[in-house]
């Protein structure tokens, strides 16, 4: 089955936390803290696959986690940082965020590779955190979060020239005549259903690439049939290829049915309306007598606005010489990048830091003592002895969780708080 988009879980692995721990030896009983710091965890990385034409293989699995890290270990030990998860996509790949609908990456040209889920950064262990005034600091920072996410991924065919038509008008047919490609041609309505990709050569490497964009039908800018999932793959594309029924074997009008398609791309992305379009007017063989009023109708109607007919038979292969080498010539003046989607949003931004560590313990003389690297910095530029200043540190403990620390430790009023040097009575 042919798979264009899917929708999938992806979380990066938690950074490890660092460790608590003092240096122990024979000869050095009071040794400092040598608590190692946690390993970093594991990206989400996303590789484009060559080898890859679909997203079947997201219908099959939708969850995608990378490894945590591993915490800090004593003697300074490092733990181990987690596993990168690598998840291969085909090329022409759009990661959206599901929920916003915003644009992470395009894995299309040049963009082979992007990490699209950072992971936590390992906690640094105590022996960061020795100074003068806490010699002996019995905290460690935690390791950063984990980030997770629910993505969308889109298949958008890449492709240099996209073929449009209405079903039955003969595209399958042409394609398989002018590239290497094997669609299956059979007589009935929406007989493709998925995107046939294949490569025109011609004389001095001039080749490029031709998709059958699946069959339209009248309302599919508004998802009618398989509209939506058809239209979005002729974003790709450089020029518009009409393929019609110049014999009008099914009763259609051609040159309605170009408007009908014009409509539905216009109602889908008003921007395909600036792309190059050209007519190719098939199955020329069919004509009755050789009439070709119908060609010079379809002429009269749209050559006076710059696009290009040409009448061709795929079956027999007349006139489609002379379309490729117009289509080569259209391309060599155009630029050679494909279009690629700009990023909308990046997972990894405002990726907040580990909170600082920081511990709330009551000693055997019954104080409630407070410290941390953070607390410690705070005491330094607040003034105490101020009203406002007193104000404004009390905030900071109640914001950061302490007050409720202490309340967890069973603090009650009239009870010692001990900050560094500092003695306060507790009072709620």
């Amino acid at each position: 089955m042919f798979a264009d988009s899917a929708k999938i879980f992806i979380k990066s692995g938690k950074g490890g936390d660092g460790h608590v721990s003092f240096r122990r030896e024979i000869y050095v009983p009071n040794g400092g803290p040598d608590g190692g710091d946690g390993g970093k965890g594991g990206n989400v990385i996303f590789v484009v696959d060559e080898g890859m034409n679909t997203l079947t293989n997201f219908r099959h699995k939708r969850k995608y986690i990378a490894d945590n890290g591993d915490d800090g270990g004593k003697k300074k030990c490092h733990g181990k940082d987690g596993q990168d998860l690598i998840v291969k996509v085909p090329p022409g790949t759009i990661i959206f965020d599901d929920e916003s609908g915003k644009v992470i990456a395009d894995m299309s040209g040049k963009n082979t590779k992007e990490v699209i889920l950072k992971g936590g950064r390992g906690g640094k262990g105590n022996q960061h955190y020795a100074t003068a005034t806490m010699q002996v600091p019995m905290f460690a920072q935690p390791g950063q979060k984990s980030k997770e996410l629910w993505v969308r991924l889109e298949l958008k065919v890449i492709a240099d020239v996209g073929l449009v038509g209405f079903p039955n008008v003969g595209k399958s047919t042409f394609l398989s005549r002018v590239t290497n490609a094997t669609p299956k041609i059979a007589n009935y309505h929406f007989t493709t259903l998925n995107p046939n990709l294949g490569v025109v050569d011609l004389d001095g490497d001039r080749g490029f690439v031709i998709a059958d964009i699946p069959g339209l039908i009248e309302g599919a800018s508004e998802g009618v049939g398989l509209g939506h999932d058809f239209l979005k793959h002729i974003e790709r594309t450089k020029i518009i290829l009409h393929i019609v029924d110049a014999a009008a074997v099914e009763g259609r009008d051609p040159v309605e049915d170009i408007r009908i398609i014009n409509s539905e791309l216009e109602a889908y992305n008003p921007e395909l309306m600036k792309r190059p379009q050209v007519i190719a007017a098939n199955k020329i063989d069919a004509l009755y007598d050789g009439d070709e009023s119908v060609i010079e109708k379809i002429k009269a109607e749209y050559e006076p606005s710059g696009i290009k007919v040409f009448p061709i038979s795929a079956v027999t292969g007349q006139g489609v010489k002379e379309l490729l080498y117009y289509l080569g010539d259209l391309l060599d003046g155009m630029e050679k990048e494909i279009h690629i989607f700009e990023k909308e949003m990046d997972p990894n931004v405002n990726y907040d830091d580990p909170t600082e560590p920081y511990t709330v313990a009551k000693t055997e003389e019954g104080l409630f003592d407070i410290s941390g690297p953070r607390i410690e910095r705070m005491l330094g530029y607040t003034n105490l002895d101020t009203e406002k200043g007193f104000q404004f540190f009390q905030k900071f403990l109640k914001e950061n969780g302490i007050l409720e620390e202490l309340e967890n430790l069973g603090i009650m009023d009239g009870d010692t708080v001990k900050i560094y040097g500092h003695e306060f009575d507790y009072y709620k």
